[in-house]
């Protein structure tokens, strides 16, 4: 379905080719809908499944991926995309699902976001993780979990994360680096790979 609704946009506008981000966000500054939702058929899968890593509840997921793809539309007309389109939305995914649970009453009532950050479920990749790994991913840092989620899971380059984080390129490697050690380091980690 998801190719005949791409393919149906570039049929529309006389290529035979795919778009990509940019090439859809021009045309829904222009007005077009059918690009708008080439865009959102595209991207929703990771929206939701990054909500609900941030969430835990499959509802909220639903919900938050609404609210972000919503808050994309307001930016028209006159958006510019100067990263990947997933590293524009991630923040918005990480802040609409930290209100979303607050909303919902399941997490503590906490100032920062750190402290929500800290008291996340074990992540959610789709596969089905070996509980000793899930266990492994659970215990390192929020921070460190987060970055390497990105990495891994999301395929972000390390420059993408850290524009979408907020950080210096160098926080994001170095906890990159220390959630990889702890990996390391951990015997559960080495049991599962075998050595």
């Amino acid at each position: 379905m998801l190719e005949a609704n791409v393919q149906t946009y570039a049929e529309s506008v006389g290529r035979a080719d795919l778009p990509n981000d940019a090439e859809l966000i021009a045309a829904i500054n222009q007005g077009s809908h059918a690009a708008f939702e080439t865009l959102y058929r595209r991207h929703r899968d990771w929206t939701v499944n990054l909500a609900f890593r941030f969430t835990g509840d499959e509802a909220l997921a639903l919900d938050v991926m609404q609210e972000t793809f919503l808050y994309l539309l307001r930016k028209f007309p006159g958006f510019e995309l100067r990263a990947s389109l997933r590293t524009f939305l991630y923040p918005a995914v990480r802040n609409l699902s930290i209100a979303a649970r607050r909303k919902a009453g399941r997490c503590q009532a906490a100032d920062s976001e750190n402290e929500i950050l800290a008291n996340l479920p074990a992540p959610e990749t789709g596969v089905a993780l070996d509980d000793d790994l899930a266990a492994v991913l659970e215990n390192l840092p929020a921070k460190q979990r987060e970055v390497l989620l990105l990495r891994f899971v999301d395929g972000f380059s390390l420059e993408e994360i850290a524009d979408a984080l907020e950080i210096p390129l160098g926080t994001v490697k170095s906890r990159l680096h220390n959630a990889l050690k702890t990996l390391r380091d951990d015997p559960r980690t080495r049991e599962l790979i075998g050595e």
